[in-house]
């Protein structure tokens, strides 16, 4: 009888840990696959609260976050940490997800052990390794890397392809975003906040990203709180990111009758805030693929992505990040019925729910035979 194959998941951040719990129920279903989970603890507070709702139980937590980490401070606690759990695992494959860098770091790593890493949520590019930062660079880096490349869509697949990566190791596989929101979405869901929003258009924001971060994201937050002043229908909800520059910057949109800043929120609550909202602004990546699947117009302050998928299908639209773009995209859906039916009907083109399970059955075949 063959031996049982150990496949091991390396992530750190609450968006990895959404993403990645997916894949961890779906492994654990797989008799002839040992999974394991390992947090880096790149996000600490947040990332409890995801693997919480899904009762996913790390097997390893390298606890390396510190207050105002930077990108070397990350990388340099990662790095040798994540040598020592390689090398008493001893896996057969090691899963990374996305562009962060726990992932980038975890792939460097077994490419110095020679350990076979599959990459989820792989080939999305925008080309520019300055844009976003420094996640495009870490993308590109672990699909070098990659032994598995497990792409979201047809046009990931095709960025990995024109790379020169061989078709047999890449799997079009659907987002596993859409699989966490089949867990976490509830009919029956009640908030205090979504009673005090209850009778307006409820516009949920999210932004957090570090090249938005000082001039960009104050212009961003003053297009807001305009908007918000001109429009009396509307009541905004932010769950404010941890980080104190953020949080200096969310100062603009503080004192507002109809600007709730609230503490960032667990998963479940997120997502099915986000399924009552009428409209979500942000600068996430992952909110770009779950809210389509959930009827949910998206503005993209951020002047690139790397998900055009959303917007060929017509569920997001980018807004830049300067003032006055923001101020015009924003004001434009709240009073074109027609563009915002537009956005609000267009198809989600990232997957139907069973991503995990068809990395799943990737891996048990490549390891197992079957």
């Amino acid at each position: 009888m063959e031996s049982v194959k150990k496949v091991l998941l390396v992530f750190g951040t609450r968006p990895e840990a959404i993403k990645m719990c997916p894949v961890v129920k779906a492994l654990q279903q797989r008799t002839a696959l040992r999974t394991s989970v390992c947090v880096t603890g790149q996000h600490r507070q947040m990332l409890r609260q995801v693997l919480d709702a899904f009762a996913v139980v790390p097997d390893w937590d390298l606890a390396i976050m510190r207050e105002r980490q930077t990108l070397f401070d990350i990388t340099a606690a990662a790095l040798p940490a994540i040598r020592r759990v390689l090398e008493r695992e001893a896996p057969d494959a090691v899963l990374v997800h996305g562009d962060t860098t726990t992932a980038f770091v975890t792939a460097l790593a077994c490419f110095y052990l020679q350990i076979p890493v599959g990459h989820v949520e792989a080939g999305l590019r925008t080309y520019d390794i300055r844009s976003p930062f420094p996640e495009e660079f870490n993308r590109e880096a672990i699909s070098l890397i990659s032994r598995f490349h497990f792409a979201p869509t047809e046009s990931s697949r095709g960025n990995l392809l024109r790379e020169g990566h061989r078709p047999e190791t890449v799997t079009v596989t659907g987002n596993t975003a859409i699989d966490a929101l089949r867990t976490t979405v509830r009919a029956d869901y009640t908030h205090p906040e979504l009673q005090w929003a209850a009778g307006s258009r409820l516009v949920l924001l999210t932004a957090h990203r570090r090249e938005n971060l000082g001039a960009p994201m104050r212009g961003m937050f003053r297009a807001i709180r305009r908007v918000a002043e001109e429009h009396p229908e509307i009541k905004i909800i932010y769950p404010v990111h941890k980080n104190p520059a953020v949080r200096e910057a969310a100062g603009i949109l503080a004192g507002h009758v109809r600007i709730h800043l609230i503490e960032p929120m667990d998963v479940l609550d997120f997502h099915n805030f986000m399924a009552r909202s009428d409209l979500i602004l942000t600068d996430s990546g992952g909110i770009q693929e779950e809210a389509p699947s959930l009827g949910v117009p998206v503005l993209v302050l951020r002047d690139t992505t790397e998900r055009p998928e959303g917007i060929e299908a017509g569920t997001v639209r980018l807004a830049g990040t300067a003032e006055e773009s923001v101020y015009r995209e924003f004001c434009r859906l709240l009073t074109d019925d027609t563009a915002y039916e537009a956005m609000r009907r267009a198809a989600n083109p990232y997957g139907d729910g069973h991503a995990s399970e068809r990395i799943a059955d990737v891996l048990a075949s490549a390891l197992c035979g079957g």
